[in-house]
């Protein structure tokens, strides 16, 4: 498309000494603004892709792939469903529950919690709690002893540590000749763990499934199956294909279902941010432009003289999209590079920010993470590379074409 020779006078353009300082100022502001708005868009779509898996793990980590729940709230003839599961080639793990709202009471202390009853010798099949438990055993939980673990941030609200006992209260009341009295029920802490999820660790808390069973009065009946999968990204198609062989008896939901809302909102929040800080690329290419359109005027008469000695309109017009391409290369290529060094090292560049101002950016009583995690991802980083470099030529294209419509003998009248 170009000849060698419009190569080497673009990029003479570029290394000469110009007259004009400011043309020298305005390239190099061009550069340095390409390259920060590169930097920045890599930085903050890292992080939230970052936040997007850190969230998406510790979900998993406490909540199945795959639940199975029957449409009436709770499941009674819960063996034979799951002795049908084993059957199945992609669930590799399933464990039976209990869930329900109660509220707990310590002291002056009351809170509504998500109680969820568990089988211990199942649990660790299908999620990852005893890997968080941070004070007590696992195994502590056992039938008609009516030990609970709670969430760190949930014992901290309340004030009460491992071998305390707490109040526990459903919704169901009990009819007596006093009146109507709430169902109380006194627990004892037997261990504590910590997510790192604020909406875990505040509001959930674990009991042995077999009592969890008796506080709501569900006899042998379970509230849900909750499986595990080979591969979890298969979850919503297997759950489709579970519904449509149980024909409405039962009702199986995945994980991006229970959370389709929280990912979605990321989803948008993530496209509405990449385009922000596009227009932060957008404003240092016009810079490019009014660069190149200082250097048009000022090489008006080396542009005649390369008329005159038989260069084209078009020869001429590369030159200067070489030029303000070349500057949009520069500044990808810095901005690239400075953003994957920022988004690797972003925690430790976050954690001194930190230490010196002594304040905490993420704080876990309001964000489900408490430090910023980062995670780049390569066509993110090619995208925005790529973008960056064609929003560059674009804005090279007026001035050039307005080089290419020089008039030799009206640019040379008075030299």
């Amino acid at each position: 498309m170009f000849k060698p020779l419009e190569l080497f006078i673009g990029l003479r353009y570029l290394r000469a000494k110009r007259r004009n300082h400011f043309i020298s100022f305005i390239s190099m502001s061009s550069v340095i603004g390409i390259s920060l708005g590169i930097i920045v868009i890599i930085t903050v779509l890292s992080v939230m892709n970052g936040f997007q898996s850190e969230i998406r793990d510790r979900m998993l980590q406490m909540t199945a792939h795959a639940t199975l729940l029957e449409l009436d709230g709770s499941l009674a003839n819960w063996q034979g469903i799951a002795e049908e599961l084993k059957g199945h080639e992609d669930i590799i793990a399933q464990a039976p529950f209990v869930e329900g709202q109660v509220m707990l009471v310590k002291g002056k202390q009351v809170t509504g919690v998500m109680l969820r009853g568990i089988d211990p010798t199942l649990e660790a099949n299908v999620s990852s709690l005893e890997d968080f438990i941070v004070e007590g055993d696992i195994n502590s939980l056992q039938d008609r002893q009516f030990n609970i673990f709670m969430g760190a941030e949930l014992a901290d609200y309340l004030s009460v540590s491992v071998g305390e006992r707490i109040t526990l209260i459903t919704p169901e009341a009990s009819v007596t000749p006093a009146g109507i009295m709430p169902k109380l029920k006194r627990l004892q802490v037997a261990g504590i763990y910590q997510v790192g999820m604020n909406q875990v660790d505040r509001n959930t808390a674990v009991a042995h499934i077999a009592d969890a069973q008796r506080l709501f009065r569900m006899k042998d009946e379970v509230s849900g199956i909750r499986l595990k999968l080979n591969d979890l990204f298969q979850a919503p198609l297997l759950a489709r294909s579970l519904n449509q062989s149980f024909e409405g008896k039962y009702w199986v939901t995945d994980w991006t279902r229970s959370n389709r809302n929280f990912f979605r909102a990321i989803k948008m929040e993530k496209t509405m941010m990449f385009i922000i800080m596009i227009l932060i690329v957008a404003v240092a290419v016009f810079n490019v432009v009014s660069m190149l359109v200082m250097v048009v005027t000022d090489k008006q008469s080396d542009i005649a003289i390369l008329r005159t000695m038989g260069f084209s309109p078009r020869s001429v017009m590369w030159v200067f999209i070489i030029q303000g391409s070349m500057i949009g290369l520069v500044g990808t290529v810095i901005g690239v590079l400075g953003g994957l060094v920022l988004a690797s090292n972003l925690q430790v560049v976050v954690a001194g920010i930190e230490s010196l101002l002594q304040i905490k950016f993420l704080d876990a009583s309001v964000y489900y993470i408490s430090d910023l995690p980062s995670k780049i991802i390569a066509s993110d980083v090619l995208i925005v590379a790529g973008l960056s470099f064609c929003l560059t030529v674009i804005a090279t294209l007026y001035p050039a074409l307005r080089a290419a419509k020089t008039q030799p003998a009206a640019a040379l009248r008075y030299e």
